[in-house]
C-alpha cells in the first residue's frame, strides 16, 4: 500500500476491505447487532518465542486426503485439534503448539485441502471448498488417527469448521474455541443483497467469481496473501520470513481450485457435491451449539466481524467471549499465541 496513503483511509480500508470468510450471518448482522461488552482478559499482543519449526510434521490417510499435520506433545495428552483459515496455515499456531504441549496436551495442526502438503488421493476427486466438505476432512483425521474426543478451535475457515465440528458432531468435541464467533452459514443466506458497504467487503470474493479473478489469484498467489494479511492485520507488523513460512503453503497444487470454489460456492454460482447436501440442509438451520465454548475477537480485526451479541444466543453451553487487546488483528492466534492457548486451556475447563 503506498506511503502516500493516510492514516486515515488506511484505517478505512483495513476496515472495509476485507470479509476474510466471515459467513453470511456475520455480515448481515454488522448494520443491526448492538455492540456487546466483551468478558475482561488479560490477553494481548504478546513477545513471542519466536518458534520457525514444530515438533514433527506427519502424514495420515484420511477420508479423500493424505493430510500433511504437525503434532506437539504427548502422545497420550488429551487431544487439541488446531485449524486455520485462508490465506494462512498451520504456522498460524507455531508458538500456540508448545504452550498447549507444555500443559500436557496432544495438539494436531493439519495443512487444509489445497494447503501445504496435503494432497487429494484421487485426480478425479473434485477441488471442493465448501464448508461441509472441510468439516468432513476434520472428523475423517479424528478417525484417522483414532481420536474419539478432541477440543477444537480455529479462526476463519478454521473457525468455521470448527464450529460446525460442534454443532453437528458434538460428541467428538470436549470444547470449543472460535475466533470472531459463530461463522456457520448458507448460500440461501447468501442470496439477500446487502447494503453497499456490506458488499464492498465482500470485495474478493466477487473478484474470485470472475475468470479475471481466478486468473489473478493463480498469477498473484503470494501477494494477494500478503495483502489480505495487511489489511486484516493493520498493527501485525510481521516480517518477511515469517509470512514466506506460511506462504509457501499456498503453492500447493489444489490451492487455487478450493479457495475460488469456496467463495464461488457461497455465492451459489459453483456447485457442491451432492453427498454433502444433507449436512448442508442441517447446517443452513443455523444449529445452535452446546458444548462448552469461547470465543475471541482482537481489538484491530481489520476484517468485518459480527458483534458478540449477534451471536452469543447460538452457544447454549458454558460460554465466554474475550476481546483480546494490544493491536490482534485476524490471525489471532499468531499474533497473541499466549491468549490463544489460554482460552483453549480454559474452554477445556469450562
Amino acid at each position: 500500500m503506498s506511503d502516500l496513503i493516510d492514516s486515515k483511509r488506511r484505517r478505512f480500508l483495513g476496515a472495509t476491505a476485507l470479509g476474510l470468510a466471515i459467513a453470511p450471518l456475520g455480515l448481515s448482522s454488522l448494520a443491526s447487532a448492538q455492540a456487546a461488552k466483551p468478558a475482561p482478559t488479560s490477553g494481548g499482543r504478546t513477545a513471542t518465542s519466536g518458534h520457525t519449526s514444530f515438533k514433527s510434521i506427519k502424514h495420515v490417510k484420511a477420508g479423500v486426503l493424505d493430510v500433511a499435520y504437525a503434532e506437539d506433545g504427548p502422545a497420550n495428552g488429551k487431544p487439541v485439534l488446531l485449524l486455520h483459515g485462508w490465506p494462512y496455515d498451520i504456522y498460524s499456531f507455531v508458538d500456540v503448539a508448545p504452550i498447549l504441549a507444555a500443559a500436557g496436551y496432544r495438539v494436531i495442526i493439519p495443512w487444509l485441502r489445497g494447503y501445504g502438503d496435503t494432497r487429494f488421493l484421487s485426480a478425479d476427486t473434485p477441488r471442493n471448498g465448501q464448508q461441509a466438505a472441510l468439516a468432513v476432512d476434520a472428523i475423517a483425521l479424528l478417525d484417522a488417527l483414532k481420536i474419539d474426543q478432541a477440543i477444537v478451535a480455529g479462526f476463519d475457515w478454521g473457525a468455521r469448521t470448527a464450529d460446525i465440528l460442534a454443532a453437528l458432531w458434538p460428541a467428538r468435541c470436549k470444547a470449543l474455541v472460535s475466533v470472531s464467533g459463530y461463522l456457520i452459514g448458507s448460500q440461501a443466506a447468501n442470496r439477500a443483497p446487502l447494503p453497499p458497504k456490506a458488499e464492498l467487503q465482500w470485495w474478493y470474493q466477487y473478484y474470485f467469481a470472475t475468470e479475471r479473478g481466478e486468473a489473478g489469484y493463480a498469477k498473484y498467489t503470494h501477494d494477494f496473501a500478503r495483502l489480505i494479511w495487511e489489511l486484516a492485520s493493520p498493527q501485525w507488523n510481521f516480517d518477511d520470513a515469517t509470512f514466506a513460512r506460511s506462504a509457501a503453503a499456498l503453492d500447493n497444487p489444489d490451492q487455487v481450485a478450493v479457495a475460488i470454489h469456496n467463495y464461488r460456492w457461497r455465492l451459489g454460482i459453483a456447485e457442491g457435491e451432492t453427498h454433502y447436501d444433507a449436512l448442508e440442509t442441517k447446517l443452513a438451520t443455523l444449529p445452535n451449539i452446546q458444548i462448552p465454548t469461547i470465543t475471541l475477537e482482537g481489538d484491530a480485526n481489520g476484517a468485518p466481524h459480527p458483534e458478540p451479541a449477534a451471536y452469543a444466543k447460538r452457544f447454549n453451553g458454558k460460554y465466554e467471549h474475550r476481546l483480546i487487546s494490544g493491536g490482534i488483528g485476524h490471525n489471532l492466534p499468531q499474533e497473541a499465541p499466549e491468549a490463544f492457548a489460554q482460552a483453549v486451556i480454559d474452554a477445556d475447563h469450562l
